[in-house]
């Protein structure tokens, strides 16, 4: 049996595996290459495997695997429905208008356990679609699609504003967790009918001071939400980092951010809702690690500290950032891998004491998922 990485890339989906007895991690295969693979999502309840390729002109493709990743067939694409005849909906800080198309597949999660077959998937330009088929076919939910305030969303580092985290609570398949950028975090707790903003206590230092506590103006880059205790969510925001403990009705900032809040990806530890990592940038305006040296932070008490952790990463002239979904944590809680725009990508066995380089030559990375192997 071996232990099992998909690598999603700008040009191409890679797996990487490292086989039992073996001490070093490898590439053992590519696919869809010079194809940009936004999302891939192993399904562990099936080991079914699923793939999002955005084709530019010619749109967005979804392939799914049934056999681990070795034979691909086509699904269907999350779809719209048609536009209402006299609709115009414009994006607030572009002044584009908001297509009824999907622009990018950003979010791929399996559903509840008990519901096999079931995915979500998250779209720009801020659609939420579920699948009860293993991806067959795909519907809108509308209620957060029809959603009043949804109008207020705005682009963050895309231009459109997206739904790119989905949690789905393992004690109750119809309590979802969605995070926007820019649009907060919102919640429903029976199966998508209605929805509630969860993101108050958050603030965005981008807006006016009037406005920085607005739930629904929110940047979360990424939402996690910890496994045995899923009323704890850990957010990397714009701006800082947020703490739930109560299924995101209030968050909290964590103030001893090292060595600095801005940042895209996070991942919590599936069994200790106090362990969380993180990977820095310097900030917003400079999208590089702080002093050119890749670190990892990692807090174990739930934010009251945080650690730099170096050991096996470059710290000299190393200039890699890392995609919202480009950081994974395995179910044992003690591997992690990540991935960054540079094409590198490392691996640890001990909750990032030390990292191992298994690639520093394959293209910019945007989602990295632990799977079981063969």
């Amino acid at each position: 049996m071996s232990v099992r990485i998909f690598v999603a890339t700008r040009k191409g989906l890679f797996t990487v595996d490292r086989r039992k007895g073996r001490p070093r991690w490898a590439i053992t295969r590519s696919q869809f290459l010079a194809d940009n693979a936004s999302m891939v999502l192993p399904d562990p309840r099936d080991g079914w495997v699923y793939v999002a390729l955005g084709h530019g002109h010619f749109g967005v493709k979804l392939h799914r695997s049934k056999n681990g990743g070795r034979d691909w067939e086509p699904c269907a694409t999350p779809a719209y429905p048609p536009k209402p005849e006299g609709l115009d909906e414009i994006e607030p800080n572009s002044g584009r208008p908001i297509p009824w198309n999907t622009e990018l597949v950003w979010a791929l999660e399996p559903g509840h356990q008990t519901e096999r077959r079931t995915l979500w998937c998250g779209t720009l330009p801020g659609g939420l679609f579920r699948s009860r088929d293993g991806g067959s076919s795909w519907a809108l939910i509308e209620s957060l699609w029809n959603e009043p305030k949804r109008r207020e969303w705005v682009g963050g580092g895309a231009e459109l504003p997206g739904v790119h985290s989905i949690c789905v609570d393992p004690r109750d398949a119809r309590h979802i967790t969605v995070a926007v950028s820019c649009g907060g975090v919102w919640m429903t707790r029976d199966g998508g009918a209605s929805w509630e903003i969860r993101a108050q206590g958050m603030r965005a230092s981008y807006m006016p001071p009037e406005r920085q506590y607005d739930p629904n103006i929110q940047d979360p880059h990424q939402m996690a939400q910890c496994r045995a205790q899923p009323d704890v969510l850990w957010v990397q925001h714009h701006n800082g980092v947020f703490r739930s403990g109560d299924g995101g009705a209030s968050w909290q900032e964590m103030t001893t951010v090292k060595p600095a809040a801005f940042g895209f990806a996070v991942a919590v530890h599936p069994e200790d809702p106090d362990t969380a990592w993180f990977v820095p940038g310097e900030s917003d305006e400079h999208r590089i690690p702080v002093k050119g040296r890749v670190v990892v932070a990692r807090t174990r008490n739930g934010g009251k500290s945080f650690q730099v952790l170096t050991k096996g990463l470059p710290q000299d002239h190393a200039y890699d950032l890392t995609y919202r979904h480009a950081l994974d944590v395995d179910d044992t809680g003690d591997r992690l891998a990540f991935g960054t725009t540079t094409g590198s990508l490392w691996v640890s066995e001990n909750q990032g004491d030390s990292w191992e380089t298994v690639s520093e030559h394959l293209p910019p990375v945007y989602c990295v998922r632990f799977a079981g192997g063969d």
